[in-house]
């Protein structure tokens, strides 16, 4: 079941805020054979003022939207069907991860780390900081609670490139050490496929995917918002996310940071559908929390 979240964290309305509505002008509905799970019409920050305690944007508005698409997605989960949640951008994380048992497994695919807080982001977009949140490592104002929503020695970051300015390497400094991390290029020395296939295997419990696609080298996907080289090109995507996507235990998907303002006649939101297609498959049954 495909739910819009159209939630971009910078408060400005950018791209990323129209990109459900593109995918599904690309058909990806269609493509999926998805059921259609509507829109969290409360998604949607317009305040780009950062708050002065916390340092995030527009922290109520954040903290509202998260509790609605909390909402959506236990509704969605509890009706038996497994969520694709089409993003905006990767602040939707946060309100999902309040909606999944703690126990949740995380795959997290992207170009950064994310593990940024109120202080040491640049932008003050919660975008910058969702896995620090959710991983109890970044302001609760975020979230409106205290505390890790999943446990990071479930989390795996993977194919992330981050840069090598001051702000780059003070992220990589806060990353939990026991969050198990799979940077791009080790990524693809072992081979997008056989690591795909080793943690879609690898432990019980129910899991969740999340792609950041920016994952993807900026010579195959430049539309987004922060492109950074050297990154995965289409078919290391689709070796890494195909056994995470069909596995059994799997409780959804998220899909964030096409910029639609960057993609103007929709080829680059074809190819994410022709994509996710290819890596979704058929539809199968939801798998069950616990």
């Amino acid at each position: 079941m495909v739910v819009d979240v159209p939630l971009d964290s910078s408060g400005a309305g950018r791209g990323e805020e129209r990109a459900p509505a593109a995918l599904r002008r690309a058909g990806l509905l269609q493509s999926l054979a998805a059921d259609d799970g509507g829109q969290v019409d409360e998604a949607r920050l317009r305040d780009a003022t950062r708050d002065p305690v916390s340092g995030v944007i527009d922290a109520a508005g954040l903290c509202r939207a998260g509790a609605a698409v909390t909402a959506r997605i236990v509704e969605v989960i509890a009706g038996g069907s497994r969520p694709l949640v089409l993003g905006g951008d990767c602040a939707i994380l946060p309100g999902i991860c309040r909606a999944l048992p703690p126990v949740t497994e995380l795959w997290f695919v992207d170009a950064h780390p994310d593990f940024l807080d109120g202080t040491t982001s640049p932008t003050g977009e919660a975008a910058d900081m969702d896995l620090s949140v959710v991983t109890g490592h970044g302001p609760a104002a975020a979230t409106g609670l205290d505390g890790p929503l999943l446990d990071p020695d479930r989390v795996h970051l993977l194919g992330h490139r981050p840069s090598s300015d001051d702000s780059g390497r003070v992220e990589v400094a806060r990353i939990d050490p026991t969050i198990r991390q799979l940077p791009a290029a080790e990524l693809l020395r072992q081979g997008a496929g056989a690591v795909g296939a080793s943690l879609a295997a690898g432990e019980d419990g129910p899991a969740w995917l999340h792609l950041d696609l920016d994952a993807v080298d900026p010579r195959d996907l430049p539309a987004v918002t922060y492109p950074e080289p050297d990154g995965l090109r289409w078919p290391d995507l689709v070796a890494l996310v195909t056994p995470l996507a069909r596995a059994d235990r799997l409780l959804g998907m998220s899909v964030t940071d096409l910029n639609a303002d960057e993609d103007p006649d929709g080829r680059y939101a074809r190819r994410v559908v022709e994509v996710l297609a290819e890596v979704l498959g058929r539809p199968g049954p939801a798998a069950r929390p616990g």
